[in-house]
């Protein structure tokens, strides 16, 4: 089928990277493999951050601008050569998509939905504006692919009562990280060199971005809860950089000389080897979806210690292959920190079972089937009811 690509949040070829960026162009890398034609249709953003009922509106009436010039460029494409179907990853109150259900209903085709999220508590607030317009989209939409169960209850809500709601587990493509894990030692070496760590004691890795918010608060956490394994050998990696970095860097200078060594933003290419030469990724997870860095860790044979914060426990099974703690709660995280370190063989031994979970069913081949079938079923669905 020929898909029509939209992410109103932050278009997959925005040069910023991110979480948000990775699963779009993971979703459109599955769609192709699963033999889709794959077309990206804007890079017009909908967010609006700050509240601003004003921009809400100048932002609606230039997306509505934006969705007929597109309608009307389609229609005078060959039939062979329109759209079969429109796919909007992640709309949201911010975010809403002004674009995919007029571009559809002016097409009549499909209009299929991934990651959204509605609560109803946004309705009279000061996104009401995006909060309406995510609440008709998903009444619109022929399907809605749900990659958090924790969204799960608010997209049935504001959902049709036909619209097919199907589970996507997050995922990757995580070939170049599993056989990273097999280069553990040379991977090891050559970073102990770079930055200055010592291989003989464990090493804890974290990779996020450092912005303000829920990412600054993570590692603040972090900072507390390892502020209370001083007594204990361990060296923190930190790989990410961002406009909060010297906040990260106070929050952490806790730790002691020594102790944090900083690795910047790393491309993508790079990251198997950091996760393969370290002992275990350590993430509070504050209000965090699920967490790119906690796939990318599994599929490198790595054990986790993150907080159990929204879509993380469906990708992160609990004492088998890492530890959750409660949300924000830098004690219980320091106590799992404490434990897993103290207990080599079974990092090894949760190691093993994150390559092998995380193979099996957070891999983009299996991804791609369940899209697949989402597609059709979407189609099958909107002629039925045409």
């Amino acid at each position: 089928m020929r898909v029509a690509f939209y992410a109103p949040l932050k278009p997959p070829t925005h040069p910023v990277p991110s979480g948000d960026r990775r699963m779009a162009r993971l979703l459109m890398a599955a769609l192709a493999r699963a033999n889709h034609r794959v077309d990206l249709a804007s890079r017009f953003r909908s967010r609006e951050g700050s509240g601003d009922p004003m921009r809400q509106t100048a932002l609606a009436a230039t997306g509505r601008h934006v969705a007929q010039r597109l309608a009307e460029q389609y229609r005078r494409l060959p039939a062979a050569e329109r759209p079969e179907v429109w796919f909007t990853y992640h709309l949201y109150y911010k975010a809403p998509d002004w674009l995919g259900p007029a571009v559809a209903d002016a097409l009549d085709i499909p209009y299929v939905v991934a990651e959204a999220s509605h609560a109803g508590k946004r309705a009279n607030g000061p996104w009401s504006i995006g909060h309406a317009a995510t609440a008709a989209a998903l009444a619109r939409a022929d399907a809605v692919i749900n990659l958090n169960p924790a969204d799960m209850p608010g997209v049935r809500s504001a959902a049709g009562a036909s619209t097919l709601i199907v589970m996507l587990k997050p995922f990757i493509d995580g070939a170049d990280f599993a056989a990273a894990a097999n280069r553990r030692d040379p991977f090891r070496a050559d970073l102990a060199r770079r930055f200055g760590l010592d291989a003989t004691v464990p090493w804890l890795l974290a990779v996020a971005m450092m912005r303000d918010g829920d990412k600054l608060a993570s590692y603040r956490t972090l900072a507390d809860a390892l502020g209370e394994l001083g007594d204990l050998g361990w060296q923190l990696l930190a790989v990410g950089d961002g406009p909060a970095r010297a906040a990260v860097e106070a929050a952490l200078s806790v730790l002691g000389r020594g102790r944090v060594h900083y690795a910047g933003a790393r491309p993508l290419e790079e990251l198997p080897a950091f996760y393969a030469a370290a002992d275990l990724l350590v993430w509070p997870a504050i209000n965090e979806a699920y967490g790119m860095s906690l796939l990318e860790a599994q599929a490198a044979g790595m054990p986790i210690v993150a907080g159990a914060a929204g879509g993380v426990p469906s990708i992160v099974a609990a004492d088998r292959t890492g530890l959750l703690t409660p949300p924000g709660n830098p004690g219980a995280f320091a106590a799992a920190v404490r434990t897993l370190l103290a207990d080599p063989a079974r990092r090894r031994a949760m190691g093993d079972t994150a390559k092998e979970m995380i193979a099996e069913e957070h891999d983009i081949a299996a991804a791609a089937r369940v899209l697949d079938q989402a597609l059709r079923d979407a189609v099958n669905r909107h002629k039925r009811l045409g």
